[in-house]
Protein backbone atom coordinates (compact mmCIF):
# COMPACT_ATOMS: atom_id res chain seq x y z
CA UNK A 1 0.00 0.00 0.00
CA UNK A 2 1.84 3.16 -1.12
CA UNK A 3 0.70 6.65 0.69
CA UNK A 4 1.84 9.82 -1.12
CA UNK A 5 3.51 12.18 0.95
CA UNK A 6 4.11 16.17 0.30
CA UNK A 7 7.38 16.40 1.39
CA UNK A 8 7.03 20.22 0.69
CA UNK A 9 3.85 20.87 2.58
CA UNK A 10 4.63 21.98 5.96
CA UNK A 11 5.59 25.38 8.06
CA UNK A 12 9.23 23.62 8.67
CA UNK A 13 10.33 22.69 5.37
CA UNK A 14 11.12 18.85 4.19
CA UNK A 15 13.35 17.86 6.98
CA UNK A 16 10.59 17.65 9.49
CA UNK A 17 7.96 15.79 6.77
CA UNK A 18 10.53 13.23 5.43
CA UNK A 19 12.15 12.81 9.32
CA UNK A 20 8.26 11.51 10.07
CA UNK A 21 7.82 9.47 7.06
CA UNK A 22 11.63 7.38 8.03
CA UNK A 23 9.41 6.77 11.61
CA UNK A 24 6.58 5.79 9.55
CA UNK A 25 8.25 3.30 7.33
CA UNK A 26 10.39 1.86 10.50
CA UNK A 27 6.97 1.44 12.08
CA UNK A 28 4.44 -0.31 9.88
CA UNK A 29 5.90 -3.05 7.44
CA UNK A 30 3.45 -2.89 4.89
CA UNK A 31 3.43 0.08 3.93
CA UNK A 32 5.11 2.21 1.06
CA UNK A 33 5.69 6.37 0.69
CA UNK A 34 6.32 8.24 -2.40
CA UNK A 35 7.86 11.21 -1.20
CA UNK A 36 6.70 14.39 -3.53
CA UNK A 37 8.55 17.53 -3.92
CA UNK A 38 11.80 18.83 -4.88
CA UNK A 39 14.15 16.28 -5.77
CA UNK A 40 17.07 18.30 -4.81
CA UNK A 41 15.68 19.18 -1.60
CA UNK A 42 14.61 15.85 -0.71
CA UNK A 43 17.27 13.51 -1.67
CA UNK A 44 20.39 14.97 0.69
CA UNK A 45 17.75 14.46 3.63
CA UNK A 46 16.77 11.07 2.74
CA UNK A 47 20.08 10.07 2.66
CA UNK A 48 20.85 11.61 5.91
CA UNK A 49 18.22 9.35 7.34
CA UNK A 50 18.75 6.11 5.62
CA UNK A 51 15.99 6.01 3.17
CA UNK A 52 17.99 6.82 0.02
CA UNK A 53 17.72 3.29 -1.35
CA UNK A 54 15.11 2.06 0.75
CA UNK A 55 12.61 -0.47 -0.89
CA UNK A 56 10.07 1.03 0.26
CA UNK A 57 10.65 4.74 -0.53
CA UNK A 58 10.33 6.39 -3.80
CA UNK A 59 10.51 9.46 -5.01
CA UNK A 60 8.64 12.11 -7.29
CA UNK A 61 9.63 15.75 -8.50
CA UNK A 62 7.06 18.39 -8.39
CA UNK A 63 8.43 21.72 -9.38
CA UNK A 64 6.18 24.17 -7.40
CA UNK A 65 5.16 24.71 -3.55
CA UNK A 66 2.08 26.13 -2.42
CA UNK A 67 3.27 28.60 0.00
CA UNK A 68 0.75 29.38 3.16
CA UNK A 69 0.25 33.06 1.79
CA UNK A 70 -0.85 31.72 -1.60
CA UNK A 71 -4.47 31.75 -2.56
CA UNK A 72 -6.60 28.05 -3.19
CA UNK A 73 -6.69 28.69 -6.74
CA UNK A 74 -3.03 28.95 -7.11
CA UNK A 75 -2.81 24.88 -6.46
CA UNK A 76 -5.02 24.75 -9.46
CA UNK A 77 -4.01 27.19 -11.84
CA UNK A 78 -1.04 28.81 -11.51
CA UNK A 79 0.69 25.88 -9.63
CA UNK A 80 -0.33 23.03 -11.51
CA UNK A 81 2.62 21.25 -10.57
CA UNK A 82 3.07 21.65 -6.86
CA UNK A 83 3.80 19.32 -4.52
CA UNK A 84 0.06 18.69 -3.27
CA UNK A 85 -1.39 18.55 -6.95
CA UNK A 86 0.58 15.64 -7.97
CA UNK A 87 0.15 14.16 -4.25
CA UNK A 88 -3.15 14.25 -6.16
CA UNK A 89 -2.14 13.05 -9.32
CA UNK A 90 -0.49 9.78 -8.14
CA UNK A 91 -3.87 8.37 -6.22
CA UNK A 92 -5.92 9.56 -9.19
CA UNK A 93 -3.83 7.42 -11.31
CA UNK A 94 -4.13 4.46 -8.51
CA UNK A 95 -0.10 4.72 -7.97
CA UNK A 96 -0.95 5.92 -4.49
CA UNK A 97 -3.93 4.31 -2.56
CA UNK A 98 -4.07 8.00 0.09
CA UNK A 99 -2.39 11.60 0.74
CA UNK A 100 -0.49 12.98 3.71
CA UNK A 101 0.00 16.82 3.38
CA UNK A 102 0.65 19.48 6.56
CA UNK A 103 0.90 22.59 4.03
CA UNK A 104 -2.03 24.54 3.27
CA UNK A 105 -5.20 23.48 4.04
CA UNK A 106 -7.58 25.45 1.26
CA UNK A 107 -5.02 24.25 -1.70
CA UNK A 108 -5.15 19.80 0.06
CA UNK A 109 -9.15 20.55 -0.58
CA UNK A 110 -9.25 22.21 -4.01
CA UNK A 111 -6.40 19.92 -5.51
CA UNK A 112 -8.25 16.88 -3.84
CA UNK A 113 -11.85 17.67 -4.85
CA UNK A 114 -10.78 18.53 -9.00
CA UNK A 115 -8.47 15.42 -9.31
CA UNK A 116 -9.53 13.14 -7.04
CA UNK A 117 -13.27 14.00 -7.26
CA UNK A 118 -15.72 13.63 -4.23
CA UNK A 119 -17.12 9.90 -4.47
CA UNK A 120 -20.32 9.79 -6.51
CA UNK A 121 -23.53 11.42 -5.01
CA UNK A 122 -21.44 13.03 -2.63
CA UNK A 123 -21.67 16.74 -2.96
CA UNK A 124 -18.67 17.82 -0.90
CA UNK A 125 -16.01 16.46 1.04
CA UNK A 126 -15.86 17.46 4.65
CA UNK A 127 -12.63 17.72 7.22
CA UNK A 128 -13.34 15.57 10.01
CA UNK A 129 -11.22 16.41 13.08
CA UNK A 130 -10.73 13.87 16.02
CA UNK A 131 -11.00 16.31 19.70
CA UNK A 132 -10.76 15.40 23.06
CA UNK A 133 -13.91 15.49 25.11
CA UNK A 134 -13.95 14.36 28.59
CA UNK A 135 -14.63 10.60 28.69
CA UNK A 136 -12.97 10.02 25.75
CA UNK A 137 -13.41 11.87 22.29
CA UNK A 138 -15.45 13.11 19.42
CA UNK A 139 -15.49 13.80 15.63
CA UNK A 140 -16.02 17.21 14.50
CA UNK A 141 -17.30 17.85 10.93
CA UNK A 142 -16.81 19.78 8.87
CA UNK A 143 -14.05 21.53 10.43
CA UNK A 144 -13.23 23.82 7.60
CA UNK A 145 -13.55 22.44 4.26
CA UNK A 146 -17.05 24.66 3.34
CA UNK A 147 -17.61 27.72 4.48
CA UNK A 148 -21.28 27.96 3.23
CA UNK A 149 -23.27 24.80 3.18
CA UNK A 150 -26.73 23.59 2.12
CA UNK A 151 -28.70 21.17 4.76
CA UNK A 152 -28.32 18.07 2.60
CA UNK A 153 -24.92 18.82 2.28
CA UNK A 154 -24.79 18.62 6.40
CA UNK A 155 -26.75 15.75 5.97
CA UNK A 156 -24.16 14.12 4.10
CA UNK A 157 -21.29 15.53 6.45
CA UNK A 158 -23.13 13.33 9.38
CA UNK A 159 -23.55 9.99 7.62
CA UNK A 160 -19.38 10.35 6.88
CA UNK A 161 -18.31 11.56 10.27
CA UNK A 162 -20.82 8.08 11.45
CA UNK A 163 -18.36 6.03 9.44
CA UNK A 164 -15.11 7.69 10.59
CA UNK A 165 -16.48 7.06 14.29
CA UNK A 166 -16.99 3.46 13.46
CA UNK A 167 -13.65 2.76 12.11
CA UNK A 168 -11.74 5.18 14.64
CA UNK A 169 -13.65 5.47 17.93
CA UNK A 170 -15.27 2.03 17.10
CA UNK A 171 -18.36 2.80 18.06
CA UNK A 172 -20.86 0.61 16.78
CA UNK A 173 -24.06 3.29 16.79
CA UNK A 174 -21.94 6.46 17.18
CA UNK A 175 -25.02 9.15 18.48
CA UNK A 176 -24.92 12.17 15.69
CA UNK A 177 -25.39 15.61 17.22
CA UNK A 178 -26.15 19.07 15.22
CA UNK A 179 -23.92 22.39 16.78
CA UNK A 180 -26.36 24.67 17.41
CA UNK A 181 -27.17 27.55 19.85
CA UNK A 182 -30.43 25.27 21.73
CA UNK A 183 -31.36 21.82 21.81
CA UNK A 184 -35.11 22.36 21.23
CA UNK A 185 -35.08 21.93 17.45
CA UNK A 186 -37.02 25.37 16.64
CA UNK A 187 -33.27 27.12 17.85
CA UNK A 188 -30.50 27.61 15.34
CA UNK A 189 -30.77 29.66 11.93
CA UNK A 190 -32.45 28.49 8.74
CA UNK A 191 -29.65 26.15 8.08
CA UNK A 192 -29.59 24.41 11.38
CA UNK A 193 -33.21 23.91 11.34
CA UNK A 194 -33.44 22.24 7.82
CA UNK A 195 -30.56 19.74 8.76
CA UNK A 196 -32.82 19.27 12.02
CA UNK A 197 -35.70 17.99 9.98
CA UNK A 198 -33.24 15.66 7.36
CA UNK A 199 -31.37 13.98 10.19
CA UNK A 200 -34.50 13.53 12.27
CA UNK A 201 -35.63 11.17 8.89
CA UNK A 202 -32.48 9.42 8.56
CA UNK A 203 -31.49 5.85 9.78
CA UNK A 204 -29.06 7.18 11.96
CA UNK A 205 -28.76 7.70 15.51
CA UNK A 206 -29.76 11.37 16.03
CA UNK A 207 -29.52 12.41 19.30
CA UNK A 208 -30.70 16.75 18.20
CA UNK A 209 -29.26 19.69 18.50
CA UNK A 210 -25.80 20.02 20.63
CA UNK A 211 -24.74 23.07 22.33
CA UNK A 212 -21.03 24.83 22.59
CA UNK A 213 -21.22 23.62 26.74
CA UNK A 214 -21.68 20.08 25.81
CA UNK A 215 -18.65 19.28 23.66
CA UNK A 216 -15.83 19.03 25.95
CA UNK A 217 -17.40 18.41 28.48
CA UNK A 218 -21.20 17.08 28.91
CA UNK A 219 -20.63 14.88 25.89
CA UNK A 220 -23.66 14.32 24.18
CA UNK A 221 -22.63 12.99 20.94
CA UNK A 222 -20.11 10.90 19.52
CA UNK A 223 -20.41 12.89 16.02
CA UNK A 224 -20.99 16.83 15.52
CA UNK A 225 -22.06 18.10 12.38
CA UNK A 226 -21.67 21.93 11.33
CA UNK A 227 -20.64 24.30 8.35
CA UNK A 228 -16.92 24.22 7.92
CA UNK A 229 -16.99 27.92 8.93
CA UNK A 230 -18.63 27.00 12.67
CA UNK A 231 -16.59 23.89 12.66
CA UNK A 232 -13.27 25.57 11.62
CA UNK A 233 -14.34 28.44 14.80
CA UNK A 234 -14.85 25.60 17.11
CA UNK A 235 -11.20 23.89 16.58
CA UNK A 236 -9.12 27.06 16.55
CA UNK A 237 -10.82 28.22 19.65
CA UNK A 238 -10.40 24.68 21.24
CA UNK A 239 -6.64 24.77 20.27
CA UNK A 240 -5.87 28.68 21.69
CA UNK A 241 -7.71 27.82 24.79
CA UNK A 242 -5.67 24.58 25.56
CA UNK A 243 -2.84 26.64 25.08
CA UNK A 244 -3.83 29.29 26.82
CA UNK A 245 -4.92 27.13 29.83
CA UNK A 246 -0.89 25.60 30.25
CA UNK A 247 -0.36 29.12 30.42
CA UNK A 248 -2.26 30.50 32.97
CA UNK A 249 -1.15 27.19 34.69
CA UNK A 250 2.46 27.94 34.40
CA UNK A 251 1.85 31.48 35.38
CA UNK A 252 0.03 30.69 38.52
CA UNK A 253 2.74 27.83 39.79
CA UNK A 254 5.26 30.50 39.32
CA UNK A 255 4.05 32.86 42.18
CA UNK A 256 6.07 31.64 45.11
CA UNK A 257 8.58 29.06 45.35
CA UNK A 258 6.16 26.60 47.53
CA UNK A 259 4.28 26.58 44.67
CA UNK A 260 7.20 26.24 42.49
CA UNK A 261 8.00 23.07 44.23
CA UNK A 262 4.43 21.20 43.72
CA UNK A 263 4.28 22.64 40.15
CA UNK A 264 7.48 20.41 39.80
CA UNK A 265 6.26 17.30 41.52
CA UNK A 266 2.91 17.91 39.24
CA UNK A 267 5.19 17.59 35.81
CA UNK A 268 4.26 14.41 34.69
CA UNK A 269 0.61 14.78 35.98
CA UNK A 270 0.21 17.73 33.00
CA UNK A 271 2.89 15.91 30.49
CA UNK A 272 -0.20 13.21 31.22
CA UNK A 273 -2.98 16.32 30.52
CA UNK A 274 -1.27 17.96 27.64
CA UNK A 275 -0.96 14.82 25.59
CA UNK A 276 -4.85 14.41 25.79
CA UNK A 277 -5.24 17.34 23.65
CA UNK A 278 -1.76 17.22 21.55
CA UNK A 279 -2.79 16.99 17.71
CA UNK A 280 0.73 15.29 17.53
CA UNK A 281 -0.79 11.93 18.11
CA UNK A 282 -3.98 12.55 16.20
CA UNK A 283 -1.77 13.20 13.09
CA UNK A 284 -4.32 15.22 10.83
CA UNK A 285 -7.67 14.62 9.58
CA UNK A 286 -8.99 13.15 6.88
CA UNK A 287 -10.92 14.68 4.06
CA UNK A 288 -14.26 12.86 3.79
CA UNK A 289 -16.32 11.89 0.75
CA UNK A 290 -13.28 11.96 -1.85
CA UNK A 291 -12.46 8.89 -4.15
CA UNK A 292 -9.07 8.21 -2.21
CA UNK A 293 -7.90 9.19 1.01
CA UNK A 294 -6.58 12.54 2.21
CA UNK A 295 -5.12 13.53 5.79
CA UNK A 296 -4.67 17.06 6.48
CA UNK A 297 -1.90 17.52 9.38
CA UNK A 298 -0.96 20.92 11.33
CA UNK A 299 1.40 23.16 9.24
CA UNK A 300 3.58 23.21 12.41
CA UNK A 301 3.73 19.02 12.66
CA UNK A 302 6.47 17.83 14.14
CA UNK A 303 7.84 14.48 13.05
CA UNK A 304 5.80 12.80 15.37
CA UNK A 305 2.71 14.33 14.27
CA UNK A 306 3.74 13.31 10.45
CA UNK A 307 4.29 10.09 11.27
CA UNK A 308 0.91 9.51 13.05
CA UNK A 309 -0.75 11.41 9.79
CA UNK A 310 1.01 8.85 7.72
CA UNK A 311 -0.80 6.18 10.19
CA UNK A 312 -4.06 7.56 9.94
CA UNK A 313 -3.85 7.69 6.01
CA UNK A 314 -2.67 3.80 6.20
CA UNK A 315 -5.67 2.73 8.43
CA UNK A 316 -8.52 4.40 6.63
CA UNK A 317 -7.31 2.19 3.81
CA UNK A 318 -7.32 -0.54 5.32
CA UNK A 319 -10.84 -0.36 7.25
CA UNK A 320 -12.12 0.84 3.53
CA UNK A 321 -14.46 3.78 4.97
CA UNK A 322 -14.78 5.00 1.58
CA UNK A 323 -16.73 1.61 0.61
CA UNK A 324 -18.97 1.98 3.90
CA UNK A 325 -19.63 5.75 3.46
CA UNK A 326 -21.38 5.23 0.03
CA UNK A 327 -23.01 2.18 1.57
CA UNK A 328 -24.48 4.25 4.15
CA UNK A 329 -25.61 7.34 1.82
CA UNK A 330 -27.22 5.12 -0.47
CA UNK A 331 -28.90 3.59 2.57
CA UNK A 332 -30.38 6.93 3.64
CA UNK A 333 -31.40 8.12 0.27
CA UNK A 334 -29.43 11.11 0.55
CA UNK A 335 -27.24 11.12 -2.87
CA UNK A 336 -27.00 14.67 -4.52
CA UNK A 337 -27.41 14.48 -8.31
CA UNK A 338 -23.96 15.86 -9.59
CA UNK A 339 -25.93 18.88 -10.88
CA UNK A 340 -26.72 20.19 -7.63
CA UNK A 341 -23.19 19.89 -5.71
CA UNK A 342 -22.58 23.94 -5.85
Amino acid sequence: MSIAVDAMGSDFGPATIISGAAQAVADFPDLSIILVGQIDKMKPIAARLGLENHPRVSYEHADDVVDMADKSTDAIRAKKNSSIAVCADLVKKGVARGIFSAGHTGASVAVSTIKVRCQHGIARPAIASLMPTVGGKFILTDAGANTDCKPMQLAQFAIMGEAYARAQLHIKEPRIGLLSIGSEDIKGNELTKETFKILSKMPINFVGNVEGHSLFCHQKADVVVCDGFTGNVVLKAAESMAEATFHWMKEIFMRNPYRMLIGQAARPAFSELRAIANYEEFGGAPLLGLNGVMIIGHGASSPKAVRNGIRVAHEFVKANINDYIIQRITESEILIDPELKS
